[in-house]
């Protein structure tokens, strides 16, 4: 309880909380980051999150229908297996008390801070600090872990009206509950990820349903199952069983790296595969090719559902092709003129993955925010994880990690391998900022899009949001996963430049690591 306040003059404001490490964001990526400092015996640090709990977008996102397209058992920590999951493909609400579960295990919810909106981040050269503020006040850190993720900030579309629309009117990641639908004339905007889960949902319970489709995706079967009380038991106590299940799921999706990334030639089966799942699902023949799509599988993200053609197929609903011209007070006018009144809109848009809001406030060496450096040359970093004019800040999810066949988690684990080891390498040899060099980065990045020339998201015959306005695959890894974990293995000094934390001039960062090379063979002579 607190006295009422009778002094009406300003307040100076309070002093910055001071941390050695600031963790942005609580998901996967964040909560695994603030779980390794722990293990690394690292406990100044904080974590701050604008929900009110863990979990990310599986807290955020909480629509019908809302699951997870990775195997669960790719979809957890290797350091906390889930022998509880109950289906093959997880529902959303298991995978939040997944998440939930392992923070109580790992206690690191102490280190959280809650209902915390990071307004911006500014790198500060005279105190070599990252000066951050937040709806609950400015921090300063050394170092800033961005975990903010992809599918954080919901995309809106751009349509001529849709302010004005009078009725309930949602993003699929803000998912109104206390809005009833049932009976009413809803429309669904977009055929993505989340459209496809949540058309099935709305189709058995509204009275009317139309789905507007910009691009027709390519759609395969969902191998989702219960799991068997035998199988639980084998997850729980057989040593191993898990881990063996695990590795060969694991296997199995790296195949797929072959025709994703090498030669687009061996994508053929699956698209097969596709083909045939839709001719099964959907008899009509003009329905049949509204659905199907004009590129190669695998060059917009592959979707898995068994009742998205079917829910498309029930008398009551409606695709919609002919794009949409505006919306009105009550209803939504396509490109023909037709006009289909509704009583609901549900966004299923997607979400700002290469143009996140949130970097537009956080401002580099240079006085440039993330967003302007990402305008002038397309987002480009140094294995996901470092950007050039961003001293002491590493990027979680970053730039060409994203994959589109396995678990981002396996990504995100590996990432936290190379920035745990990056602070461990701060601290152990007294270095006060690091920065990678721009010319690594540049020779990082080149390299990577030669590898990604060939494959079919640059030759698949789709518009997709994996390039960037120059052209360039800004999102994607271009090879096997465990390429990627082999190189974010250890921390490579030599790739940045370093300031010693005493007052002495820049020294280059393959300077700095052969003295930390000799520092470690004297180590090792006065070991022996």
């Amino acid at each position: 309880m607190s006295l009422p306040v009778t002094d009406t003059a300003a307040k100076p404001q309070a002093a910055p909380r001071e941390v050695d490490t600031l963790i942005i964001g609580s998901g996967f990526a964040g909560l695994g980051a603030a779980i390794k400092l722990v293990q690394a015996g690292k406990r100044n640090f904080l974590v701050l999150e604008r929900g009110s709990d863990v979990g990310g977008t599986w807290r955020d996102n909480t629509y019908p229908g809302a699951a997870c397209d990775v195997p669960s058992q790719l979809y957890s920590y290797s350091f906390a297996l889930n022998p509880d999951w109950t289906r093959s493909f997880s529902p959303q609400p298991e995978i939040q008390r997944y998440i939930e579960s392992v923070s109580r295990k790992y206690n690191v919810l102490d280190k959280h801070v809650f209902n915390c909106d990071v307004l911006s981040a500014h790198w500060n050269q005279a105190t070599a600090r990252w000066d951050v503020e937040t709806t609950q006040g400015p921090f300063v850190a050394k170092i800033v872990v961005s975990a903010i993720g992809a599918l954080c900030e919901p995309s809106l579309p751009d349509i001529k009206g849709i302010e004005g629309f009078e009725g309930e009117i949602f993003h699929s990641s803000r998912w109104n509950h206390e809005a009833d639908l049932t009976g009413k004339r809803v429309a669904v905007i977009g055929t993505g990820a989340s459209a496809i889960q949540i058309v099935p949902q709305l189709a058995s319970k509204v009275s009317r349903l139309d789905v507007y489709q910009r691009t027709a995706p390519w759609i395969l079967p969902r191998a989702d199952r219960e799991y068997t009380t035998l199988e639980h038991l084998a997850f729980k106590y057989v040593p191993g069983f898990q881990r063996l299940s695990r590795l060969g799921i694991y296997l199995m999706r790296e195949t797929q790296v072959v025709g994703l990334a090498k030669a687009p030639v061996f994508m053929k089966p699956l698209q097969f595969a596709a083909q045939r799942h839709l001719r099964r699902q959907i008899k009509d023949p003009v329905l049949r090719k509204k659905v199907t799509p004009n590129f190669q599988i695998g060059c917009k993200r592959m979707l898995i559902s068994n009742n998205y053609f079917p829910a498309l197929t029930k008398p009551s609903t409606d695709l919609v092709t002919d794009g949409i011209a505006e919306v009105t007070a009550t209803g939504i006018v396509d490109r023909t003129g037709t006009t289909r009144e509704v009583d609901a809109i549900v966004v299923a848009t997607g979400f700002h993955v290469t143009d996140s809001p949130t970097f537009a406030g956080i401002y580099g060496r240079d006085g440039r925010s993330a967003a302007e450096v990402f305008e002038a040359s397309g987002q480009q970093g140094y294995k996901g994880s470092a950007i050039a004019n961003f001293p002491n800040m590493f990027f979680l999810v970053g730039p060409n990690t994203g994959l589109g066949h396995s678990s981002m988690v396996f990504m995100i684990e590996s990432q936290l391998n190379y920035v745990v080891d990056a602070i461990e390498t701060i601290e152990r040899h007294g270095i006060g900022t690091v920065e990678v060099r721009q010319e690594a980065q540049d020779e990082y990045n080149k390299d990577l899009q030669d590898k990604l020339a060939s494959s079919v998201w640059n030759n698949g015959g789709c518009a997709s949001w994996y390039l960037d306005k120059h052209g360039n695959n800004t999102t994607l890894w271009p090879g096997f996963t465990f390429e990627f974990r082999n190189i974010t293995r250890k921390f490579d000094l030599a790739a940045y430049d370093s300031v010693a934390v005493k007052d002495l001039p820049t020294v280059a960062g393959d300077e700095i690591a052969a003295e930390i090379a000799h520092d470690i063979d004297d180590e090792k002579v006065a070991a022996e």
